[in-house]
C-alpha cells in the first residue's frame, strides 16, 4: 500500500501539474500587472488594520485570517520541507522554491480575491468561502464536479499526519532517547495520543478559537525561530554569500545530488514550495474567505504576503542554516532530523532544544488550522449538521501520522495536494478576468479616497 501511494504521488506530480502551477502562476503574475510588487506597500497598510470594517460580513479579521493561513504554512514545511528538498534535490531545489513563491504570490492574490467575490452559503445559511464555492458560484453548477473533487481530496489531504510524524521524531530524538524512555513504536502511539488530546482542546472550539490561538502563537514562534537562525548565520556570516551563489548555480546544474537532472530538481522545488506555501492548492482561500471584509482585492493583497513570508524569508533562512553548518552533505534525508543536526551544530548544547520548541509550536499551530480546512470540505459535501464529525476523524488520524513512516506520509499528502490543485487553478484561470476588472476598480477607488 505504501509503495502504491509513493508511485501515485510521483506520477501525479509530473509535467502537467508543474505547468499548471508554475505556468498558471506566471500567467497570473503577468495578467495582474505584477501585483506582488506594485501592491506590496498597500498590502502592508491593510494588514496594519487601516481599512478594517467591523460591520463587514465574515467570522474573523483579515489579520487573523493571515495569521491562521501562515500558521498552516509557516510550520514544518519550512523546517522539514526545506530539509527534504535539499536532501532529495540538492541546494538548487531552493532556487525553484523561490521561483514558485513569486509566482505563488500572484496565484494567492487571485484565488483569495475570488474567495471573497464568490462566497457561498452552507446548508445552515452561514457564509463560506473557498475554491468549492468559487467554482459553484463563479463558474456555475455545471462545474460542481470540480468542487466535489477538491473537497474529497481536501478531506483526505488536509490532515495533520506529516506534522504528527515529524513532531514525534523530534520528541523521541531530543527528549526521550537521551533519558532512555524511547520504546520504539509504543512511544509513537503514546505521543500521538497526547498530541490528539492537545489539538482537540482547540479545534473543537471552531474557527474563532483556532484564529485566536493562531494569531497569538504565530508572531511569537516566528520571532523565536528567527532569533535562533540569525545567531547561527551570524556565526557563519562569511559563508552566507557563497551559499546563496551555490543555490543559484546548483539550480541549473543539478550536480550535487542528481547528476545533472535539472528537471527533477525543479519538480522537487515546486513540490516542496507547494507544501510550504500552498499557493494554488486552495487552502488559504478557505480561511481568507471567512474574513470580515467586503473588499475582495484587499483580502487578496493580504493573502499574497503569505508565500513571501513563508518561502522567500523563512525557507531561505532554514536552507542557509542547513548549508552553512555543512550537515546537508551527510546524506540525511529524514526531514526534521537534518534541520535538527544543523541547529545542534550551529548552537551546541541548546540548538536542539530551541528547534524542539519551535517544532512543537509550529506543528501544533498547523494542526489547529488544518482541521478547519478539512471541516469546510466536509461541510460542503455532507452539510453543516454533519461537519463536526470530521473533527473526530481528523483527531484519530493524528495518531496514525505519528506511527507511520515519513516517506508514505509525505507522498500521501503530496498526492492529495496535487488533486486539489487542478480544480483550484482551473477556476482561478477561468475567472482571472473578473479579478483583473475588480482590481482596477479597487485601486481607482483607493486613489480617489487618498485625494479626499
Amino acid at each position: 500500500m505504501g509503495d502504491l501511494i509513493i508511485q501515485f504521488s510521483d506520477w501525479i506530480w509530473g509535467t502537467p501539474l508543474l505547468i499548471l502551477l508554475m505556468g498558471g502562476g506566471f500567467f497570473m503574475l503577468l495578467y495582474t500587472g505584477f501585483i506582488p510588487f506594485r501592491g506590496l506597500r498597500h498590502a502592508m497598510k491593510v494588514v496594519g488594520g487601516k481599512y478594517d470594517d467591523p460591520n463587514a460580513q465574515g467570522d474573523i479579521t483579515s489579520l487573523q485570517a493571515l495569521s491562521s493561513a501562515i500558521a498552516a504554512t509557516v510550520g514544518l514545511g519550512n523546517i522539514s520541507g526545506v530539509a527534504l528538498a535539499i536532501g532529495m534535490g540538492g541546494p538548487g531545489a531552493i532556487f525553484w522554491m523561490w521561483v514558485s513563491a513569486f509566482v505563488g504570490m500572484a496565484t494567492k492574490f487571485v484565488t483569495c480575491t475570488l474567495a471573497i467575490m464568490y462566497r457561498g452559503k452552507d446548508s445552515s445559511g452561514h457564509v463560506q468561502g473557498g475554491p468549492m464555492y468559487v467554482i459553484e458560484e463563479g463558474m456555475g453548477k455545471k462545474w460542481k464536479f470540480l468542487s466535489v473533487i477538491f473537497c474529497v481530496a481536501g478531506i483526505m489531504g488536509l490532515l495533520a499526519i506529516f506534522q504528527a510524524n515529524q513532531l514525534t521524531e523530534v520528541l523521541r530524538v531530543v527528549l526521550l532517547q537521551p533519558m532512555g524512555l524511547d520504546w520504539g513504536q509504543p512511544t509513537r502511539w503514546i505521543i500521538g495520543i497526547v498530541m490528539m488530546l492537545l489539538v482537540a482542546l482547540v479545534i473543537l472550539g471552531g474557527i474563532q478559537r483556532i484564529a485566536a490561538v493562531a494569531s497569538r502563537l504565530v508572531p511569537f514562534m516566528v520571532t523565536m525561530y528567527f532569533i535562533c537562525v540569525f545567531i547561527i548565520l551570524f556565526k557563519n556570516l562569511a559563508e552566507v554569500p557563497e551559499m546563496l551563489k551555490f543555490i543559484i548555480y546548483d539550480a541549473f546544474s543539478g550536480n550535487a545530488v542528481l547528476g545533472g537532472a535539472v528537471g527533477q530538481v525543479i519538480i522537487i522545488g515546486a513540490r516542496r514550495a507547494a507544501f510550504s506555501n500552498e499557493a494554488g492548492i486552495g487552502t488559504a482561500p478557505m480561511v481568507h474567505g471567512a474574513s470580515k471584509t467586503n473588499e475582495p482585492v484587499r483580502e487578496g493583497l493580504i493573502a499574497m504576503l503569505g508565500p513571501f513570508i513563508d518561502t522567500i524569508v523563512v525557507c531561505t533562512l532554514t536552507a542557509l542554516v542547513i548549508m552553512v553548518t555543512g550537515v546537508w552533505k551527510t546524506g540525511e534525508m529524514d526531514g526534521v532530523l537534518l534541520t535538527l543536526s544543523a541547529f545542534e551544530q550551529g548552537l551546541p548544547g541548546v540548538g536542539k532544544y530551541c528547534l524542539l520548541f519551535a517544532v512543537l509550536v509550529f506543528a501544533l499551530s498547523t494542526m489547529f488550522t488544518y482541521s478547519y480546512y478539512g471541516h469546510k470540505c466536509f461541510n460542503y459535501l455532507f452539510g453543516a449538521g454533519k461537519a463536526d464529525y470530521y473533527n473526530y476523524f481528523y483527531l484519530v488520524t493524528i495518531v496514525a501520522g505519528a506511527v507511520t513512516s515519513l516517506t508514505v506520509v509525505m507522498s500521501f499528502v503530496d498526492g492529495m495536494y496535487a488533486i486539489m490543485a487542478f480544480p483550484t487553478m482551473i477556476s482561478a484561470l477561468y475567472l482571472a478576468p473578473k479579478v483583473k476588472a475588480e482590481t482596477k476598480a479597487y485601486f481607482t477607488r483607493m486613489k480617489n479616497l487618498d485625494k479626499e
